[in-house]
């Protein structure tokens, strides 16, 4: 019993002698960590670069446009209606065929207006005979000047007579007022007219003028003259250019919008009036316009914006102020300057200073 105490004593002592040996290895390698974080503060992972993308900016020339819609119409238009009421005789184009300026496209049955005529031209040669008759008497001395003041005044009455007689017969002819395309004919040879039926359209789309409204705030930048890129759905894939041809001098108080007409030619025929049309008006060309990708801004709270800007393998964040945005770009008011390179991908991963790796462009393949 009593050669054990010593053992136990021995033992005793020992274990408590491992354990300090444990808590000063421990407290050894938790000073070390500590100064390893003091000499290091942002850490093991900071110090690794992030893999970024970089756009290089270049200062150019730029347009200023602003984007509308609006609908076609026609260099000139007009329904044709008959002057007088009458029978259709005869039709003298066919549906959508090109007509010039003069030519007869509808007529009218004109006997009526024919013996009218003749009547007339008829009482004209009496007239005429009558008034060279009493001239001759009267420089005879035969026939007093009141007999042939009365003569001459019968001799215009006929003539006027005639002029009226012809002008009935026009008007049962129905002409194209100017060159262009008929449309399509609403009677038929035998049909009865009156004054207020259509008759037939007739369309010039050689030159096509466009419609379109503008809010009222870009009024102070627009001007006959500018030009402009149409599109439609009709021609997908083409543009057709155009030029400012008039301002609507009143601004529409309820849209509050100007009414603006382009011209632009049409001379194979691809649009027509009435279609529905897309406008891109370049109100302003400027040069020097430092444009950046969009991917390049990092929104923040406030409303500020900002981009990491590569400075000799560190990122810095440079807060800038922004223009007109236009195709996936950005114009670059303040804060950077032509030469920057910037952060296009990987700004997640970023801090302001941080060490970044500049990722190679991947080849395209064939």
């Amino acid at each position: 019993m009593f050669f054990r105490r010593p053992l136990i004593v021995a033992l005793c002592a020992a274990g408590l002698a491992g354990l300090g040996a444990y808590a000063w290895r421990a407290n050894g390698a938790s000073s070390a960590s500590s100064s390893a974080q003091a000499a290091n503060p942002g850490g093991g992972a900071a110090a690794q670069p992030v893999l970024v993308e970089l756009a290089q900016l270049s200062a150019r020339r730029v347009e200023d446009d602003v984007a509308a819609v609006g609908t076609l119409v026609s260099n000139e238009s007009v329904v044709l209606h008959p002057e007088m009421a009458g029978r259709v005789a005869a039709i003298h184009f066919r549906d959508g065929s090109a007509v010039r300026r003069g030519a007869v496209l509808i007529e009218l049955d004109a006997a009526v207006q024919l013996a009218e005529l003749r009547q007339a031209n008829a009482e004209l040669a009496l007239a005429q005979s009558n008034a060279r008759r009493i001239e001759d008497l009267f420089a005879r001395k035969f026939v007093s000047s009141s007999a042939r003041d009365e003569a001459a005044s019968r001799l215009e009455v006929a003539r006027a007579s005639v002029a009226l007689a012809q002008a009935r017969l026009e008007r049962t002819r129905i002409c194209a007022p100017f060159d262009g395309i008929v449309g399509i004919r609403k009677v038929s040879v035998g049909d009865y007219v009156r004054d207020s039926d259509v008759l037939v359209n007739i369309e010039d789309i050689d030159t096509l003028k466009l419609d379109f409204r503008l809010p009222e705030i870009f009024l102070g930048r627009l001007r006959p003259g500018q030009t402009l890129e149409i599109s439609s759905d009709v021609a997908p894939g083409e543009t057709f250019p155009g030029r400012v041809d008039a301002i609507d001098p009143q601004v529409d108080a309820e849209g509050r919008a100007v009414l603006l007409r382009a011209r632009l030619a049409n001379d194979k025929g691809r649009l027509r009036p009435g279609v529905f049309a897309r406008v891109r008006l370049i109100v302003e060309e400027r040069d020097g316009v430092l444009m950046a990708p969009e991917a390049a801004l990092v929104p923040a709270p406030g409303q500020v914006q900002f981009v990491y800007r590569v400075e000799e393998g560190r990122a810095r964040r440079v807060e800038v102020r922004t223009g007109m945005r236009r195709a996936a770009e950005v114009e670059i008011v303040e804060g950077l300057s032509p030469g920057d390179r910037v952060v296009v991908a990987g700004q997640l991963k970023l801090r302001d200073g941080a060490p970044v790796t500049v990722a190679q462009p991947v080849a395209a393949s064939d």
